[in-house]
C-alpha cells in the first residue's frame, strides 16, 4: 500500500504537525501509533479504501499506521479469546495510541464485521484497559444518499470504550461513484478525510502522555481504597 502516494493533496496546504507544541514534557516524540479498522470483507471495499486514504494522510503527518484485517475473525463469544485473530486484534489495540474506525452503512447501521471487532475489545484485560484514554476518529461510506447512522453509532461505542472520540468525522455518500478504483480523488470528501486525520493526529499527540491523568476517576479511587482496606482488615 502506497502511504506516500498523495496525489489529491495540495502539499502547500498540508501543514506538518507541531508535535513539540502538543506533547507532554516527558514525551519522547515517537510517531503517533494509529490502528485502522474497517468494516467490510468485500474484495472492493470502500470502507477499506477510505481507511487507506486516511492512512496515507496520517503517514504524511508523521504517524505510524497499522491495519487489522478482519477476515477470519470469529463471532464474539463463539470461541475463546486465545484465537489467533482475537489475539492479533487485542495486541494491535494495546500497541495503538489512537484508532480510526471506518464502516459501511448497511440496513441503516454499521456492519456486523465492524461491530464484531469492537466487541472483541474488552474494557479491561489483565489490569490494562486497552482502549481507555486513546483517541478515535470515525468514518463511514454509504451506497446511497449521505447518512451519519454508522458514525453516530460508533461514536456511542467509542464513548462506551472510554475513548477520546474527536469531534470531526467523515461520511461519503454513493461511494461507488466517488472512488476511482481504490482512490478518492481531490474534492470535498477527500478534504474532509484530511481534516479528520489532522485533528486525530493533534489530539493523539496532545493526550497520549496524559491519558492516565485524564481518565483518573474519583469513583474508581474510592472503590480501590475500599478494596485495599478490606484486604488489610483480613490480615
Amino acid at each position: 500500500m502506497g502511504f506516500t502516494d498523495l496525489d489529491a493533496i495540495d502539499p502547500d496546504q498540508l501543514h506538518p504537525i507541531d508535535v513539540a507544541a502538543l506533547v507532554g514534557k516527558d514525551d519522547d516524540l515517537h510517531p503517533a501509533r494509529i490502528l485502522l479498522l474497517y468494516g467490510s470483507l468485500r474484495e472492493t471495499s470502500y470502507s477499506r479504501a477510505a481507511a487507506e486514504e486516511a492512512a496515507r494522510v496520517l503517514t504524511a503527518l508523521g504517524c505510524e499506521c497499522r491495519f487489522y484485517d478482519p477476515s477470519g475473525l470469529p463471532l464474539p463469544d463463539s470461541c475463546d479469546a486465545d484465537h489467533p485473530k482475537v489475539v492479533e486484534l487485542r495486541d494491535l489495540a494495546q500497541w495503538s495510541e489512537g484508532m480510526v474506525w471506518s464502516s459501511p452503512e448497511r440496513h441503516g447501521a454499521m456492519t456486523a464485521v465492524m461491530k464484531a471487532q469492537i466487541d472483541w475489545l474488552p474494557l479491561s484485560m489483565g489490569g490494562i484497559r486497552p482502549t481507555q484514554g486513546k483517541t478515535l476518529a470515525l468514518m463511514q461510506v454509504s451506497g446511497g444518499s449521505q447518512s451519519f447512522n454508522s458514525v453516530n453509532q460508533m461514536r456511542i461505542l467509542g464513548r462506551w470504550m472510554r475513548m477520546i472520540t474527536i469531534p470531526n468525522q467523515s461520511s461519503i455518500p454513493k461511494a461507488w461513484l466517488e472512488f476511482n478504483g481504490d482512490r478518492l480523488p481531490a474534492g470535498p470528501f477527500y478534504a474532509r478525510i484530511v481534516d479528520v486525520m489532522e485533528e486525530l493526529a493533534k489530539f493523539t499527540y496532545m493526550t497520549r502522555g496524559r491519558s492516565d491523568y485524564l481518565t483518573d476517576r474519583y469513583s474508581e479511587r474510592v472503590e480501590s481504597n475500599e478494596k485495599a482496606n478490606e484486604r488489610v482488615s483480613k490480615i
